[in-house]
């Protein structure tokens, strides 16, 4: 298959356009062709594309922050000689300035499907300062990692934040490209916009479920997305952020376990499947043992849990993260009532908010675990309109 950097790069004629204008890159670690050269280096090695200026999102374009809220500066590049303008430092929109040094943006962003993830919003941006200044967006297409399923609530009116872009569940089944057009039509955009897309891709196909696994290799999209593995626990995990359970950072898997020194993971597991083991099929649970490194916990042995979805037992379509994650918080909640659960930070520029709540887009997640009356069917009944909206509002812009 072929993605779309790739084709931009082997079909001229998709290029035309762009003959006499002053482009731009939006990209990170993971732009790459498929010969692994960085979309960048590729760009600048065509005689007919005239690059002026990129931009790098959460991470940095070559990959230079670990945590949360660690800006990247802006800089000339050392080779190009073009700026590199940070979207991930002291603006998180960009300025005037910035969007004077270019006709045309192509963002070659590779998301992993979930509305946390940064990058979405970024685009989300991007395509409202090109609006306002006249620019052109292409969008060179990439695989949702996570396939199509589509899980959570859906982020209630004034919870946008930097994770999240708007008004989608946690795990949107859509591709950057798709997203781009679901922005424009919602929020009444008048932008050009095109949408280079991929060859090829089969979101429902084995063994990847929307990676090409076997075709392409994984880059890390940013530095604890290490496989697809993570991309698959994502939308549950990703919710670890929000509480004092670490989610594996400081480890070699982080995002696909969790634990602390202070819970019982065997039991833990075992509560699980008596609340609701609907919630937990398509995937194994693997009591383990985990000492980070660094962040949450560090130098700490954890009791934890491994969440198995890289062998036959995994089932695309019956896996759901964001249940099993939520259905973790709940028995650990009825197990030790007074836990000190939810994390209390400043997360992402939001500082009035719980953390869990800015993640999931409302309190409802928070406020049906810390409730000791309700039971999984509860969530289930909030949770099977939104998805089911979502299936329904996102159709005319799916593009494979």
């Amino acid at each position: 298959m072929k993605f779309g950097i790739d084709r931009l790069l082997e079909e001229p004629d998709l290029r035309t356009p762009l003959m006499g204008k002053r482009v731009a890159l939006l990209a990170h670690p993971a732009s790459v062709t498929t010969e692994l050269t960085h979309s960048l280096d590729a760009l600048a090695n065509l005689p007919d594309i005239k690059l002026s200026a990129a931009f790098g999102p959460q991470h940095g374009l070559r990959g230079d922050k670990q945590d949360n809220m660690m800006e990247s500066p802006d800089f000339i590049d050392p080779i190009l000689g073009i700026p590199v303008f940070s979207l991930y430092g002291e603006v998180r929109r960009p300025t005037d300035v910035m969007m004077d040094t270019f006709d045309v943006l192509l963002v070659d962003l590779q998301d992993l499907g979930c509305r946390i993830y940064t990058f979405i919003t970024t685009l989300r941006y991007v395509l409202e300062a090109a609006a306002k200044h006249g620019k052109s967006v292409w969008i060179l297409d990439r695989p949702n990692p996570a396939g199509r399923p589509v899980e959570g609530l859906t982020l209630r009116p004034g919870w946008e934040s930097f994770v999240g872009a708007g008004a989608m569940p946690m795990r949107h089944g859509m591709t950057m490209g798709e997203l781009a057009s679901w922005f424009i039509s919602t929020l009444k955009l008048d932008v050009d916009c095109r949408v280079i897309t991929m060859q090829g891709w089969l979101p429902e196909a084995a063994p990847g479920y929307g990676w090409p696994l076997g075709e392409r290799t994984w880059i890390n999209p940013s530095p604890n997305a290490p496989n697809l593995w993570m991309t698959r626990c994502y939308a549950g995990t990703v919710m670890l952020e929000g509480t004092t359970l670490s989610e594996g950072r400081g480890t070699t898997r982080p995002l696909e376990l969790f634990g602390a020194p202070d819970i019982d993971a065997r039991a833990l597991i075992k509560t699980m499947y008596e609340l609701a083991p609907q919630w937990l099929k398509g995937c194994r649970l693997r009591e383990c043992w985990f000492e980070p490194t660094f962040h949450k916990h560090a130098g700490q042995l954890c009791s934890g849990v491994q969440i198995h979805v890289e062998d036959v037992s995994y089932d695309h379509n019956a896996f759901q993260p964001w249940r099993l994650q939520a259905l973790a918080f709940k028995a650990l909640r009825l197990q030790q009532p007074d836990y000190t659960l939810w994390r209390d930070f400043p997360y992402e520029y939001e500082l009035n908010r719980l953390a869990i709540d800015v993640i999931n887009g409302s309190s409802l997640l928070r406020e049906w675990v810390d409730d000791t009356n309700t039971i999984p069917t509860d969530l289930d009944s909030l949770t099977q309109k939104d998805e089911q909206a979502w299936k329904e509002e996102r159709q005319p812009f799916l593009l494979y």
